[in-house]
């Protein structure tokens, strides 16, 4: 009579089946099962092989089968590289700069690089500090979307990673920029509303530190003298980029008294505020004043009525800036632009009603 396993044989033996199903799955492994190099799936893991789509499709079939998880480390190492890129922004939860993040990890994802995001805050001694943390955490590039970094900062730090910078024009070695033109943005809309008929037009400037901000406020000022129109300077009131701050603007234009038919704010934001201050003083857009923004952002669509505004394609930015690093990476100079403003024309602009 055959004895029967005993507990301990039995524990013991789901301990061995356990450990073997535990076993880190290899790139030896899925090549096996794929039918193919161990070479061959390093490369199409990191997003170099140039294979037949049956091969590609072999090797995502083994990975998904076996459970294979790429060690990003080791792939790193292996190539000299942390597989991972620093991106400098200034505000995490700006709903523009929130649109180029996104851009930037999508593009990313698809060839298996890692984002590392870090705030500078608009602050320079910040974004200083922010560069040294992401190269101390050895990233194979830095991504700068806008900032203040000074542009010898920007070409000392190129001389050992690539760079790709936002919002400025700079040519140097290893240094990527993409200058959107503001000023052609805010001369577009500017010379908008006085073909409708408007003279009295105010404008909600932005923080002046700010490059662009300074771009927009020309390319404003540019459009009112080209078309013969005076200039107001009292109708050329302070902003910072925030909601609040246009509804400041527009609640102390109404407070002294001014008289103007049409807002131009330097970006969507401070147009919602300026809204909700024409609608706290019974003020209707269009008819009793027209109202146009500036970066299309998501919600300028679904404002009461949509916003007309400046069409800047952040989500497109930080796809180009991820691109354009990628390219550096490999070797290549990229020949990349941002794309031209468009003026996105909705229900916030009239002609004026008197």
């Amino acid at each position: 009579m055959k004895s029967r396993p005993g507990k301990s044989q039995s524990i013991s033996g789901k301990l061995e089946i356990d450990s073997q199903r535990r076993l880190p799955v290899t790139i030896e492994m899925v090549a096996k099962t794929a039918g193919v190099s161990p070479s061959t799936v390093s490369r199409i893991l990191n997003g170099t092989a140039g294979v037949a789509d049956v091969k590609r499709q072999a090797v995502n079939s083994a990975i998904d089968q076996l459970g294979f998880i790429p060690n990003p480390v080791a792939r790193g190492l292996a190539g000299g590289r942390t597989l991972s890129i620093g991106v400098v922004t200034q505000s995490l939860d700006s709903p523009f700069y929130g649109a180029a993040l996104r851009g930037i990890e999508i593009e990313f994802q698809k060839v298996g690089y890692t984002p590392l995001f870090i705030s500078g805050q608009w602050n320079q001694l910040e974004e200083a500090r922010c560069l040294d943390l992401l190269r101390a955490r050895r990233v194979d590039g830095i991504i700068i979307l806008d900032g203040r970094v000074d542009d010898a900062d920007v070409c000392s730090l190129a001389r050992n990673l690539p760079v790709v910078i936002t919002g400025r024009s700079l040519q140097a070695p290893n240094v990527v920029s993409l200058h959107f033109s503001n000023f052609e943005g805010a001369e577009q809309a500017t010379q908008y509303l006085i073909e409708l008929g408007h003279r009295r037009i105010v404008f909600i400037a932005g923080d002046p530190a700010h490059q662009d901000a300074l771009e927009r406020q020309h390319g404003y000022r540019a459009a009112l003298r080209a078309r013969g129109v005076a200039i107001d300077e009292e109708l050329v009131v302070p902003g910072n980029f925030s909601e609040e701050s246009g509804l400041r603007a527009v609640e102390g234009l109404l407070r002294e008294g001014k008289k103007f038919s049409a807002i131009f704010a330097a970006n969507d934001q401070m147009a919602f505020g300026a809204a909700l201050a024409l609608y706290r003083h019974a003020l209707h857009i269009p008819d009793d004043i027209s109202l146009i923004g500036f970066d299309d952002l998501q919600p300028s669509v679904y404002a009461i009525p949509p916003l007309t505004t400046v069409h800047q394609p952040s989500h497109e930015m930080g796809t180009l800036a991820a691109t354009a690093m990628l390219q550096l990476l490999h070797g290549e100079r990229p020949v990349l632009s941002m794309p031209s403003p468009r003026l996105i024309v909705r229900e916030s602009t009239a002609a004026p009603s008197r």
